[in-house]
């Protein structure tokens, strides 16, 4: 936990306040919600999940800003049909900042693109990982909501971005491996990092029975081997044939389908997840903008 422990050394020399001043706040007010959308296993749909919320919160007239944490294997400027010049990866050798690099995506939203096939970017050291998270706190009046896509499984990026975000979606779906998996995912974020908060979404499935029953096995399993940690069932997403029909035209299904089931599913989880108690969203570790929230 080098970053975390970094990180409280820096709020501390800063006179970092009571953690009940501590509300996500700048000194003008201003409210920014940092949404990690993670999964214990690849193919579960979460850059395609990432991308139509992102959608959807911009169609809510939030400013919504994607930052592609799959480092180096990225594949969300793939799936929207971008080819950015400048990646993650120019920011971190010091040759580009955070606003330089920011493209505008189909939707009206913003995406911090990252690089592909770059091995040195999976694995960030505690240096890098504090560059980037200052970086990203010039970032804070320019956005309402910032969604992590990270990658799969437990790295230690995975783990970072999942620690330092307010908020954690986990993605599942039906198969016994993406429920396996996302148990391990949650095990090791509440054992090693002292997360307890968990957002689960259900992706691909055919009934909000089926949806509930995945919901209700993985909340077993965590409630009965893990220091109690909060899962919170926040809604599914229907198997629907648009979405692939959409990813290979390389838009989002809210973009060419808005009619759609899954779209119509999208607007609604957004709207609900904007609508959460905002004393439930803050779990008051040390976070992205942590900067401006000591100033708060």
């Amino acid at each position: 936990m080098d970053q975390a422990t970094g990180l409280r050394g820096l709020a501390k020399d800063n006179n970092q306040p009571p953690r009940d001043r501590v509300k996500g706040l700048n000194s003008k007010g201003h409210q920014i919600r940092v949404i990690s959308v993670t999964s214990g296993k690849g193919g579960v749909g979460k850059t395609n999940v990432v991308a139509n919320l992102a959608h959807a919160f911009q169609k809510m007239q939030k400013r919504t800003l994607v930052l592609d944490a799959d480092l180096g294997l990225a594949n969300m400027d793939i799936m929207l049909g971008l080819n950015p010049r400048y990646t993650i990866d120019h920011v971190l050798k010091g040759e580009k900042t955070l606003d330089e690099i920011i493209i505008k995506a189909p939707g009206g939203f913003k995406l911090l693109p990252a690089a592909s096939g770059i091995q040195e970017l999976t694995d960030l050291d505690s240096s890098q990982r504090l560059f980037f998270l200052n970086e990203l706190d010039s970032l804070h009046d320019l956005f309402d909501v910032i969604l992590i896509d990270t990658g799969a499984g437990i790295s230690s990026n995975v783990m970072y971005f999942n620690f330092a975000a307010m908020e954690r979606v986990v993605v599942v779906t039906n198969e016994p491996t993406s429920l396996t998996d996302s148990y391990a995912l949650i095990k090791v974020l509440s054992n090693k990092y002292q997360q307890k908060r968990f957002k689960v979404l259900v992706n691909s499935v055919r009934s909000a029975v089926e949806a509930e029953r995945i919901f209700r096995t993985l909340s077993t399993v965590a409630d009965k081997y893990l220091n109690s940690p909060s899962l919170d069932y926040i809604g599914w997403i229907p198997y629907d044939k648009k979405i692939p029909k959409a990813i290979r035209k390389q838009k989002t299904v809210l973009d060419i389908h808005p009619d759609t089931p899954a779209s119509k599913s999208f607007m609604t989880l957004a709207n609900r997840m904007l609508s959460s108690n905002k004393d439930e969203i803050f779990d008051g570790d040390i976070k992205f903008f942590w900067r401006r929230l000591i100033k708060s």
